[in-house]
């Protein structure tokens, strides 16, 4: 494969965003459309991707499946004693391996620590895609921007939205394809609320303002962390060893990847989508 792959991070510096069920769900989902899909966990200290991936294989072999699989591509972490050597050995280990495999997959899936490291620095600045999962609430609003505390206006960005346009401006000085922002609206409520519509207002302002696509996220649903131990995702039921029924609830959650899916419009996967076919 001579082609370079399309790098997909998935970054917030907010812990608890649905990053990791994001990443799983679009790795799984890219893989299921048979492209050769290769997953990296940065999240040293929790390595939940890492681990969600071990389970899909050992549920694949006791399983007798063969049920699709992102390769796992190890990242370890720095035995330097010194945080500040730690931080740039990382960093700097994260660009070798991307240099390693970019032509040996069509796409690589990122999954980021929930905090401002170098690592996470590293794995922004070669994102091609980037999506931040957000909580549908304020507090995860005000990591992008300010608002106003009277009429929910947008103020101004905040610190992760400036580090995003450094990025942004990074890339198209070292004359690369300008970075594609999503933000990911996650845990959306199922009934019309105020602060709903407030969040979905200042988004949407937001976005013109600074450039992102916004696009639905996942439900706050148990289906999605129940299947954990299996390393499973929504688009892999029903499996019969698990003796769980398809409600319309699922079919509403298989639906919810697909369509984030669909709305990052990432290259190579055609109309319709190969995504929509596999799964």
């Amino acid at each position: 494969m001579s082609s370079r792959a399309h790098i997909i991070v998935f970054g917030n510096e907010k812990g608890g965003s649905g990053k990791t069920t994001a990443a799983m769900h679009v790795a799984v989902a890219l893989a299921r459309a048979g492209k050769k899909v290769a997953a990296i966990d940065l999240d040293l200290r929790q390595r939940s991707l890492s681990r969600q991936l071990q389970n899909r294989a050992g549920w694949r072999e006791r399983g007798g499946k063969d049920m699709a699989m992102p390769h796992i591509r190890a990242f370890e972490r720095s035995s330097a004693t010194s945080l500040d050597v730690a931080a740039i050995e990382e960093a700097n280990a994260f660009s070798d391996l991307l240099e390693q495999i970019l032509t040996e997959f069509e796409f690589i899936v990122v999954d980021t620590p929930g905090s401002d490291t170098q690592l996470s620095r590293a794995a922004h600045a070669a994102a091609d895609t980037l999506v931040t999962p957000l909580n549908d609430s304020f507090v995860d609003f005000d990591l992008l921007a300010s608002v106003d505390p009277v009429n929910f206006s947008v103020d101004k960005p905040s610190v992760y939205s400036d580090f995003v346009w450094e990025c942004r401006k990074k890339r198209l000085l070292a004359r690369r394809p300008a970075l594609d922002w999503v933000v990911m609206r996650n845990r959306i409520g199922a009934t019309e609320a105020r602060n709903k519509r407030r969040v979905s207002a200042a988004l949407d302002a937001l976005a013109r303002r600074i450039g992102f696509r916004v696009s639905p996220g996942f439900g706050e649903r148990v289906i999605y962390r129940e299947l954990f131990p299996m390393g499973l995702t929504m688009l892999d039921l029903p499996q019969p060893q698990l003796g769980i029924s398809l409600t319309m609830s699922h079919v509403a959650a298989r639906q919810e990847v697909r369509a984030l899916v669909a709305m990052l419009m990432l290259p190579g996967l055609g109309e319709p989508s190969a995504v929509q076919r596999a799964g």
